[in-house]
């Protein structure tokens, strides 16, 4: 039972914690939100705002999602495409262990 009071209680903390994060947080919509701003606080074009400006002019393709993901940031997709990667591997590798020991056991266990 004082499993259970404590597995409520830390997903309350959690809750509580998820609701003090998001009370900052500017309203949905708001046109003051730092984000958008089109300049920093030193003066200097923010990244979306580069990205919004000259993504046609420096990759010459009219999607600029396509333009952010494999032109800018291209470095960061091919990290992540390798985690997902290397993920589906040793999950293929477990599967195929725990196959091969249950063949080994004589099927039963």
């Amino acid at each position: 039972m004082l499993q259970k009071g404590f597995k409520w209680l830390v997903l309350a903390g959690f809750a509580a914690l998820m609701a003090w994060g998001m009370w900052g947080l500017p309203d949905r919509g708001d046109l003051d939100a730092p984000m958008n701003e089109k300049t920093t606080i030193t003066g200097g074009p923010t990244p979306a705002a580069h990205y919004i400006e000259k993504a046609y002019k420096e990759a010459k393709t009219p999607n600029i999602v396509t333009v952010v993901l494999g032109d800018y940031r291209s470095i960061d997709t091919l990290g992540e495409v390798v985690v997902v990667f290397t993920a589906g591997l040793i999950l293929i590798v477990l599967l195929t262990n725990r196959r091969k020991v249950h063949d080994i056991d004589g099927g039963e266990q």
